[in-house]
């Protein structure tokens, strides 16, 4: 008894369904982790630019007003619309041939204020604090009896900006070593 040979269009059809198989294969084993990567590498990048022109616009904004804020609005109205930002960003130094902009351009090639708001990544709000102080006094008569209790509330004197999609911090809430201190650097 002989047996009949299998006909040639199945071993054609595994042989297109083996190679259709090694594709895919490449594709989710090695291109698709590339993509990944790289757009990861990008939204690092991209965030800690941001979180640093956030740091620069604190560091200008406790230098005019003696204290770090908390709201992003005010900080972006603050480097949009203040007379002496927009002078510190259009100015050039002639003696060392470069721009004195605090600010650094984005991965796009230049700076827009309205992008300190948001994430690269997941578009969420960066988280910004400030640190809140309160001291406490009594004031005692010779005898030993309360007069009066002062207290001070101090507002900003620290900051803390934090990426939520976790690609570091600047600064610290109890710690003056750690003011204007990226965790990256």
């Amino acid at each position: 008894m002989t047996s009949k040979p299998e006909p040639w269009y199945i071993h054609a059809a595994l042989y297109v369904v083996i190679v259709i198989l090694i594709g895919v294969l490449i594709k989710v084993a090695i291109i698709d982790p590339k993509n990944v990567v790289e757009s990861e590498k990008f939204f690092k990048n991209e965030s800690r630019l941001r979180m640093e022109n956030i740091k620069q616009a604190e560091i200008l904004w406790e230098q005019k007003h003696k204290s770090y804020t908390d709201n992003l609005d005010s900080l972006v109205n603050f480097i949009k619309y203040d007379t002496k930002v927009q002078e510190l960003i259009n100015s050039f130094d002639t003696v060392i041939q470069r721009s004195l902009n605090p600010f650094t351009a984005l991965s796009d090639g230049e700076f827009v204020p309205e992008s300190l708001y948001k994430t690269p990544k997941s578009l969420a709000d960066y988280i910004l604090e400030i640190d809140t102080s309160t001291n406490i006094d009594t004031v005692t008569n010779r005898y030993g009896r309360i007069k009066r209790i002062d207290t001070t509330i101090v507002l900003g004197k620290r900051y803390f900006l934090k990426d939520p999609d976790g690609y570091g911090t600047v600064g610290s809430l109890f710690d003056d070593a750690l003011k204007n201190t990226a965790s990256w650097e």
